[in-house]
């Protein structure tokens, strides 16, 4: 089953009434299918965390599969304290994940995104 993280923009209020609905949805006969979303408060805030070079590390990072961050930035041919910086903020975020390994690696098959005005 591909996973899927669902990128969006939308306020506080949006996030307490997706909560609402997910709860009366709950306490119907079946529980509803877990779904995983990132929210953002404001299109800046979203673009300064997915910057178009963290979008190019994630893509690169999906083609070739669980690697360092040195092999990864060596990959990129990006300096490495930079892509060290971008995969700490990707992994803080949930796009990234470390294997036991302490190599890292795209945590989703696909990411989508809603934009709310």
């Amino acid at each position: 089953m591909p996973k899927t993280l669902y990128v969006r923009v939308s306020t506080q209020a949006d996030a307490l009434d997706r909560f609402e609905a997910a709860w009366h949805l709950a306490s119907g006969r079946r529980p509803p299918a877990p779904l995983a979303v990132l929210s953002f408060a404001d299109l800046p805030l979203l673009t300064k965390n997915l910057s178009p070079a963290r979008w190019e590390l994630l893509k690169q990072l999906k083609a070739i599969g669980p690697v360092s961050v040195f092999a990864l930035a060596r990959h990129l041919k990006r300096d490495y304290k930079n892509v060290h910086t971008d995969v700490a903020q990707l992994t803080a975020l949930g796009l990234i994940q470390k294997t036991e390994e302490d190599l890292v690696r795209v945590a989703w098959d696909a990411v989508r995104s809603e934009l709310r005005l």
